[in-house]
């Protein structure tokens, strides 16, 4: 009877001298005071605990730091803290290792069944696998999977991990992940270093498919991958608001995957939509999933000119108003050629730089500042001169004033300069107007970097009443091995390639993004013969950076030997 009473008071770790006294004092008559005395001693213990992780002050090294505030915070069974596994050089079978392994085999046979299962239950028992920098052995990645990660391991990581000054990334694969914790988890991302740009939560299914949380327009995520997460067209649906909508764009986000999962015709037209304004994602996997023709057609749609919708038309005229009156109150002195009313109408339609362009001609006694000035007449007088006026201030202000991932907004500054530098090769004055103007536009974009708005003020076609943009050309890899796609979205993907091809030969002395440089489409519901298909691998093969690599290294080898 003592012993039963001893042990429950010895499990939460009491004070032994309590716990003796109750068993050697207490009889069958005192079984309340034995009950209630490890009450007694069990209150402060479980207030102190609670203070103790907060008291801790973290060492930077990850498996003493977490061993520690796991036992501070009650935890008497937690996973260790150990390197990941390397796989195996290849074996290469030797004449003299050749009998080793049958004489080790049958001299061991009946004692490793024991130690292999052993093994066994060693390889899933739950752990923290951490890759280590080579040179100072600290933590660069965290590898989590198997075992389920709740709030208070979340709460032991919120102190552990932002000690970790060269953390790049952090894995979690099936850690049964609910939206709450999800919740908490993005909470801790901003704790940790600026290095972490790497997420991937695998295997993690949560009921609201709160996975767009990650690609908040706060998030600082780079690489994020979101596999077998069972993410349907709902899912799909927020991530691509995630994405881009018309007045928000994410611009950390370089990579996104989202293979094995649900998404559907309707869930990839989502991901175009979010597309269509979004210029910092490079790569996009979608394969796996069960996206058939229509959706292949609007994937392919955002990656050519397409049509602006009426929203995003009075969007970007909005845009470039806004964008010309903050020029007027920041450049006062340009006052001097803008008294006029012509010139206050001028100034909202020219853009960003041109305004800053009239302001530097001020001063220099540039000629250039009087063309806008005609452009702005027509532009009263006919549609045509709107068309022209946009082209020259709407894509000149994207074009320096985005960050250096949106790539596909400097193939818009190629296509405004390029017809402008024909007349100005036998004028001094304008090239030079146009080397200030550059130099302008960069102090700009150091100065406020707010300014960088919306690649809505690309440059456009007019095309029978209609407004069309370039299309999405930032996009380079685009996967969609293993989906349901039939000949039908292969003449949708056929026509991208085609215009992408196209556009990179007329463009190829200026610099910025030219389209897809590798498109996956393989294993889906078409013949690999397929005409189609056979030319849409005949137009990628010259923009692969793959196939170009192959045959450099064919020729270092063959010089070699």
């Amino acid at each position: 009877m003592s012993g039963e009473a001893s042990a429950p008071g010895a499990s939460p770790r009491a004070p032994r001298p309590g716990t003796q006294k109750s068993s050697s004092s207490v009889t069958k008559k005192g079984d309340r005071g034995a009950k209630e005395k490890p009450a007694t001693v069990l209150q402060p213990v479980g207030e102190e605990e609670p203070k103790n992780p907060e008291e801790y002050q973290c060492t930077g090294v990850l498996e003493t730091d977490f061993a520690e505030l796991c036992t501070r915070s009650g935890y008497t069974d937690f996973p260790k803290v150990v390197p990941r596994p390397r796989p195996h050089p290849a074996f290469v079978p030797s004449a003299s290792m050749s009998e080793k392994p049958t004489l080790d085999d049958q001299r061991l046979s009946g004692s490793c069944s024991l130690n292999s299962l052993e093994s066994k239950y060693v390889f899933f028992r739950p752990t923290i696998q951490v890759e280590l920098e080579p040179e100072d052995k600290s933590v660069k990645e965290i590898y989590i999977r198997g075992w389920k990660v709740e709030e208070r391991i979340l709460g032991v990581f919120s102190k552990c991990l932002p000690p970790l000054s060269q953390l790049q990334a952090i894995n979690l694969w099936k850690v049964g992940l609910t939206d709450k914790t999800l919740t908490t988890f993005i909470a801790l991302l901003p704790l940790c270093t600026s290095t972490l740009r790497k997420v991937s939560l695998e295997g993690n299914p949560l009921p609201e498919q709160s996975y767009h949380k990650l690609m908040a327009l706060d998030s600082t995520i780079s690489h994020l991958s979101l596999r077998n997460n069972d993410i349907d067209d709902h899912g799909a649906q927020l991530l691509g608001q995630a994405l881009s909508t018309l007045h928000s764009c994410n611009r950390t986000l370089v990579s996104l995957n989202l293979g094995f999962n649900h998404i559907g015709d309707a869930g990839a037209g989502y991901i175009a939509d979010g597309l269509r304004l979004n210029r910092a994602l490079l790569w996009l996997s979608l394969a796996h999933n069960r996206i058939k023709d229509q959706g292949a057609l609007k994937l392919a749609e955002v990656l050519r000119p397409f049509e602006l919708t009426h929203t995003e038309v009075v969007e970007r005229r909005r845009l470039l108003l806004e964008k010309g009156s903050q020029e007027r109150s920041r450049s006062p002195s340009s006052s001097r050629h803008g008294d006029s009313k012509a010139e206050r109408e001028k100034n909202p339609l020219m853009g960003v730089s041109n305004a800053a362009l009239a302001e530097r001609s001020d001063r220099d006694r540039m000629p250039t500042a009087k063309t806008p000035r005609g452009l702005g007449k027509k532009k009263e007088k006919s549609g045509d001169g709107v068309k022209k006026e946009e082209k020259s201030g709407s894509g000149q202000s994207p074009t320096q004033g985005t960050p250096k991932k949106e790539d596909a907004t400097k193939a818009g500054k190629g296509k405004v300069t390029v017809p402008e530098q024909k007349p100005s090769k036998g004028k001094g004055p304008k090239t030079g107007n146009k080397e200030k103007r550059s130099f302008l536009l960069e102090s700009e974009l150091v100065a406020e970097p707010s300014e960088v708005v919306s690649p809505l003020l690309e440059p456009v076609e007019h095309r029978e009443g209609k407004v069309f943009m370039p299309g999405n050309k930032v996009l380079l890899h685009l996967n969609l091995i293993r989906n349901r796609i039939t000949e039908v979205g292969l003449e949708g993907f056929l026509a991208t390639v085609q215009h992408q091809a196209q556009f990179s030969k007329s463009k190829s002395a200026a610099k910025g993004p030219v389209g897809l440089l590798c498109l996956s489409l393989a294993k889906n519901c078409f013949s690999p013969q397929c005409p189609t298909y056979t030319m849409i691998q005949e137009l990628m093969l010259p923009r692969d950076p793959v196939s170009k690599a192959k045959p450099r290294e064919e020729e270092t080898t063959a010089s070699s030997t």
